[in-house]
């Protein structure tokens, strides 16, 4: 079904998760209003922001699936970076301005192998301090809204994980900016590290230990959870054929349990079953056909479960006659 499908904005059968390859110079938001204007609808959300720098994996939940976003978001990230070491910037990355610059004779003195040392230094358990422009909500409003509103903004290290930070190519070569030229190294990188860690941050932590600043000049997310950007698709050919149903999409991300008819009903009605639901675990509870019924959450004593959210039955979609051109823009 195509940009001619006119559906109402509160269908609840236009509902699942979209797996984007989010391009360059968008915000995570701007693939949010695109989808939007492609399938019609107004409810759709995303999990795991990416600045408008990065590429990568950038998943979409469209109608009742957004409620699924804050469960599935906080798997591990897979990412390609390049790290360009010799200057510091507002940002932490290249969209940023330079705030500090090495000499020439600093960056000459910064070996291949300490590099390999410092990326070392930043694996493994880390607190890490998140760049003041980042989506981290300070009292309710996000960090990047206050710098901009003028604040100066100081954000607490937080425990991350970096379970890999591995150097692909190191090039040494002169770099630009509006006001001067400067030696660089950039060095490309991939790393593989818990939801909620900063790559940019990594990037200018490496500069700081090497005394030379250190900025992120590129990123693409290559995985979020099991969602490899191989199959991710490019937003504007987004369409309804290209929603995976929450039930298959949450196998994937989830142990499961699957749920008889008569206890589809029950869990919907808030009656509580009998399930064996792994200790301390999250779990989808699915029912036949892959009906996402909920997800919960099993007790420290293994013996109750608490219910974290529960999905409402999504129905057969009926294909609506097609008019014009262009869907219609949800309101």
């Amino acid at each position: 079904m195509g940009r001619g499908s006119r559906r109402s904005k509160d269908d609840p059968s236009v509902a699942g998760v979209l797996c984007v390859d989010k391009p360059s110079g968008l915000t995570s938001h701007d693939v949010v209003d695109r989808v939007r204007r492609r399938l019609g609808v107004r409810r759709v959300g995303h999990a795991g922001t990416l600045d408008p720098m990065a590429t990568g994996v950038l998943i979409i939940g469209v109608g009742s699936t957004t409620r699924l976003l804050g469960i599935i978001g906080g798997h591990d990230k897979e990412y390609t970076a390049t790290i360009r070491l010799g200057a510091s910037t507002t940002t932490d990355d290249r969209e940023g301005d330079v705030i500090a610059q090495a000499t020439t004779g600093g960056i000459q003195h910064v070996s291949d192998a300490s590099i390999a040392d410092s990326v070392a230094h930043f694996t493994g358990a880390l607190e890490q301090r998140p760049s003041a422009v980042s989506a981290v909500k300070v009292d309710g409003k996000r960090a990047y809204q206050r710098v901009r509103d003028g604040e100066e903004v100081k954000l607490p290290a937080r425990a991350v994980t970096v379970e890999e930070f591995t150097i692909l190519d190191i090039r040494r070569d002169e770099a630009a900016t509006d006001a001067a030229s400067y030696t660089a190294i950039d060095v490309d990188v991939r790393v593989r590290c818990s939801a909620g860690t900063y790559i940019r941050s990594l990037a200018r932590d490496v500069g700081e230990e090497l005394r030379v600043g250190g900025h992120l000049t590129a990123l693409r997310r290559t995985r979020s959870g099991t969602v490899d950007v191989a199959e991710c698709i490019d937003v504007d050919g987004a369409d309804l054929e290209h929603l995976t149903a929450p039930g298959v999409f949450t196998r994937r991300h989830l142990p499961a349990v699957d749920l008889s008819d008569e206890h589809v009903v029950r869990v919907r009605n808030g009656v509580r079953v009998g399930l064996d639901v792994p200790e301390a675990s999250t779990v989808a509870l699915i029912g036949p056909g892959e009906d996402l019924v909920a997800v919960v959450d099993g007790t420290p004593s293994g013996d109750h479960y608490s219910i974290t959210a529960v999905f409402p039955p999504i129905p057969p979609r009926v294909v609506a006659p097609t008019s014009g051109s262009g869907a219609a823009d949800p309101e």
